[in-house]
């Protein structure tokens, strides 16, 4: 069985590896438990853009070890400035671990304005509530 110190320091060189993968991606998410104190991995995300005909999927990831997406935003695209929407699959992720939830998923919505800086979004989760905010 890994020690505490182990799994951590796993867990840190993962998220080092992950950032310096991720270059110049301009949208990272992270999501970690709170009840447990741990990040999640597994948990499937989603990028879509708002456009005049609704809502566009760009791109979907699942959390590493870390619970971390590094880099989220499609390589081949643009970023462009507007308003785009995370959303996590928190109830899936939930229900493969036999947990109950009030939340099947946590949509977050968020305005770029300045396309040359970084976007993080991360996500504070338990079984009957979530928080969230403007990471870097």
């Amino acid at each position: 069985m890994k020690t505490l110190s182990a799994l951590v320091t796993g867990i840190v060189f993962s998220s080092v590896a992950a950032m310096a993968q991720a270059g110049d991606n301009p949208l990272s998410v992270h999501v970690l438990n709170i009840q447990s104190g741990l990040p999640s991995p597994g948990v499937e995300v989603e990028l879509e853009r708002r456009t005049d005909a609704g809502w566009e999927s760009l791109a979907t990831a699942t959390t590493d070890e870390a619970g971390r997406v590094a880099a989220l935003y499609p390589a081949d695209e643009d970023f462009l400035a507007g308003v785009y929407r995370v959303t996590f699959e928190t109830g899936d992720w939930f229900e493969e671990r036999d947990i109950d939830t009030f939340f099947p998923d946590v949509p977050v919505p968020f305005q770029v304005e300045d396309t040359e800086q970084h976007y993080h979004i991360p996500l504070l989760l338990s079984p009957y509530g979530y928080s969230t905010y403007r990471g870097n």
